[in-house]
């Protein structure tokens, strides 16, 4: 439906002082703090992850030596979405003056409302972690305590029990990922380097990466995170994660949580030939997802 006269009735009237509603400060990139970002140049891609080979075995004098065999783990496939939006203005607003008001307020918005939802879709990624109905390479959920290896065994990013955000269960979660192997058992010397959380733990989390001594407690102990560069990025918040206890640590392991941008945002517009009215379009295509959950620790609190 066009942007019409009766829509915009006040816009038409003398004495009108402001026209409010549109100028909200928007939150930033905040996917940027936890997906790597790539192009593309095709429909979807695919990662797929290898398995090396296990610690050496002894070789007894006179024997032949063994050999091993590599091969390949899981696959992660991306699929692009496309994601567009528009709006139109009647021709009748045009010739009303309304056009320079309403193309330049409304692109704006338009620019928001996509903005807004490339937020959401990066974040779902997240809020989904723990939920047995979203699955990936591997097989099971984003955080799992059950990440199968090639080896047999398997990886952990996730405690045996959910825990809220505390020295604790902080200090549990590096060293879990310290223990974490490749898909022979062999130890990745993984690190954590990123806490993600939501808006709600933002204090909880200076608290704990940011004094000197540890948080409450009347011991005059050093804050051992703190000391150590435990967590060396620090913190960053993501507005859009919807559980407001969870909490995630970003870690070094490469490949992890991606961004592939297929098409960035393009904007354009064109007259309709049959009502005359302006009509104005958004359009970007990427896709958000995971290839090796190692990238990534996550708690969905107690």
């Amino acid at each position: 439906m066009a942007i019409s006269r009766a829509q915009l009735l006040k816009e038409l009237l003398p004495g009108l002082n402001a026209l409010f509603g549109l100028e909200y400060a928007k939150y930033g990139e905040e996917h940027a703090e936890i997906f790597e970002t790539e192009t593309s140049d095709r429909s979807f891609e695919e990662e797929t992850k290898l398995s090396g080979f296990s610690a050496a075995p002894v070789k007894n004098e006179g024997s032949a030596i063994e050999y091993d065999n590599a091969q390949e783990a899981f696959t992660a496939r991306y699929s692009h979405e496309t994601v567009a939006m528009g709006f139109s203005i009647t021709e009748e607003a045009i010739e009303d003056n309304l056009y320079d008001s309403l193309s330049s307020r409304y692109t704006k918005a338009l620019a928001r409302a996509m903005a807004y939802t490339k937020q959401v879709k990066a974040a779902t990624i997240l809020n989904n972690a723990f939920s047995s109905g979203t699955t990936y390479g591997d097989g099971v959920e984003l955080c799992s305590t059950a990440h199968p290896l090639v080896s047999g065994g398997t990886n952990s990013n996730e405690p045996a029990t959910a825990a809220d955000l505390n020295e604790t269960s902080l200090e549990a979660a590096v060293i879990q990922i310290a223990g974490w192997t490749d898909e022979r058992g062999l130890l990745i010397a993984a690190k954590p380097r990123k806490l993600v959380i939501p808006p709600n733990l933002q204090f909880v989390a200076t608290r704990l990466l940011e004094t000197e001594g540890r948080v409450g407690t009347a011991d005059n102990d050093l804050n051992a995170l703190r000391n150590n560069g435990s967590v060396p990025e620090g913190y960053t918040i993501n507005h859009y994660l919807t559980d407001t206890d969870a909490f995630f640590l970003m870690t070094d392991v490469p490949n992890g949580l991606k961004h592939f941008t297929r098409s960035p945002m393009a904007t354009s517009m064109d007259a309709d030939f049959d009502t005359g009215n302006s009509r104005y379009k958004a359009r970007e295509r990427y896709s958000f997802g995971v290839s090796d959950p190692l990238g990534i620790f996550g708690s969905p609190g107690a």
